[in-house]
């Protein structure tokens, strides 16, 4: 089932340029004037065509006038920044955070930077924690750690204590290709010391995380549920060692556990909860979904609103040097190597209420599913049915953007990649014979043109 899958997910790609629709490519498109070039079209009719460092700001083409409001009145919130309450603007920060502010861990909508602890400029790094031998609360996928809960908040309002003072240090780790270049892979290292001066207890299990990219999320959101579970082969049935599979997590307005689609390890269910989630847990504002003591909120439905569908509506960037030999070479030994078979890199929507969504063909690089990227990159941390070793395969689109729209901005989960390089020497589990083969057996030249298809994207 999930072979077959990916050679029909492959086969899409290669058609894409006579079937994908063109209409709706907004006039903010600096170069529309290439869109007959299908093979582009990353976000299928959301893509948009901007190389700048604002290249993952700008709304997906044809939105209703309505809908444009939204996306605006979205935009407001995700920049707004809450301070302390009371206050006439913007009250309910803290009184413990991780940030102030949506755009502050997700500038300009890309990947955060590795950055810890209140005295870091820009601190976008955070700790996730729970207990290795506590009671699970089925609704966190995990056990809480007593005075911490789920996650350690290092900042706080003014007359307060943050949860924990953090800090971050990084060891090199020299290696070497087969032809005999050297390189070296950097190691994340956090320190932990709680108000009163102790360390965290040995049964806290903790898990760093740097913000991902927000934009094309709208379009995850619409694949069907199908798709992804045809596309998952947990028992590894085809014998290839790949065997992806969906994270189950609680959805709070089901009720019910449910497939998983956002967060580093899928252990978000939709947009609205990833959005609620990050009020909560990373500024401390409460809002609908997860309120306070007694019902109460800090923003309401229609922020809340706004904001899940500005993810919702941000537009796909373009692929570029698609005529590039380098690229396509790059691009076979993408496919030949074993990337393609985690990084899917066509999928469809199905229905959706918002149209410019429904029915697209597009090219994120993902499956959404868990696999196990082993030990180096492990956390040792499960979240909800994701173990301490799995992974979300992270969507590729946009990638070779990174450094544009935000210098410094770190890859793989925690940030500790400076370059894609590094990202793809750090891939083990399943991934580990793709690794090898890129580490051990493509000479320096067709390295150069594997990472030249990905910066393509």
């Amino acid at each position: 089932m999930k072979r077959l899958s990916k050679t029909l997910a492959l086969v899409s790609f290669a058609g894409l340029a006579t079937t994908v629709s063109l209409a709706g490519c907004g006039d903010q498109n600096s170069d529309a004037g290439k869109t007959d070039d299908a093979a582009r079209m990353s976000g299928g009719g959301t893509t948009v065509f901007d190389q700048s460092s604002h290249a993952f700001t700008l709304p997906a083409p044809g939105l209703t006038a309505e809908e444009d409001e939204l996306h605006l009145e979205g935009d407001a919130a995700f920049e707004a920044q809450f301070v302390t309450a009371p206050a006439e603007v913007n009250p309910g920060l803290g009184p413990v955070f991780n940030n102030n502010s949506c755009n502050s861990c997700h500038i300009r909508n890309g990947r955060g930077m590795p950055r810890l602890s209140a005295g870091a400029l820009r601190s976008q790094l955070l700790i996730r924690v729970s207990l290795a031998d506590g009671e699970v609360d089925p609704t966190a996928g995990n056990a809480p750690v007593p005075g911490l809960g789920f996650q350690i908040q290092d900042h706080a309002v003014y007359g307060e204590e943050p949860d924990a003072y953090t800090s971050l240090e990084w060891e090199e780790i020299p290696g070497e290709y087969a032809d005999g270049t050297p390189y070296s892979l950097r190691k994340p290292v956090v320190s932990v010391e709680l108000p009163d001066g102790s360390s965290l207890p040995d049964n806290v299990l903790t898990s760093l995380r740097q913000p991902p990219p927000i934009f094309g999320l709208g379009l995850l959101e619409e694949v069907p549920e199908e798709t992804l579970l045809a596309l998952a082969d947990p028992d590894d049935a085809d014998g290839d060692g790949i065997s992806g599979r969906p994270n189950y997590v609680w959805s709070v307005r089901e009720q019910q556990a449910v497939i998983g689609r956002f967060g580093l390890k899928a252990n978000q269910p939709d947009l609205e909860q990833q959005s609620a989630a990050a009020y909560h847990d990373d500024m401390g504002v409460t809002n609908p979904v997860f309120p306070g003591e007694n019902g109460t909120t800090e923003i309401d439905q229609n922020t809340l609103d706004a904001s899940t569908f500005y993810s919702q509506s941000l537009g796909v960037p373009a692929r570029r040097r698609i005529d590039d030999p380098l690229v396509l070479q790059g691009e076979k030994l993408f496919e030949q190597v074993g990337c393609a078979d985690c990084h899917t890199p066509t999928l469809e929507t199905g229905d959706s209420d918002i149209e410019v969504l429904a029915n697209q063909t597009f090219h994120a690089y993902t499956d959404l599913l868990l696999h196990d990227m082993g030990e180096g990159l492990a956390d040792k941390r499960p979240d909800f049915e994701a173990d301490g070793y799995e992974w979300r395969t992270p969507p590729l689109w946009g990638v070779g953007l990174t450094q544009t729209v935000l210098p410094g901005s770190g890859y793989l989960h925690d940030g500790r990649a400076r370059t894609l390089e590094e990202a793809i020497l750090w891939h083990g589990g399943e991934a580990e014979a793709a690794r090898n083969q890129f580490r051990d057996e493509l000479d320096a030249s067709e390295r150069e043109a594997l990472v030249a298809f990905l910066q393509s994207l």
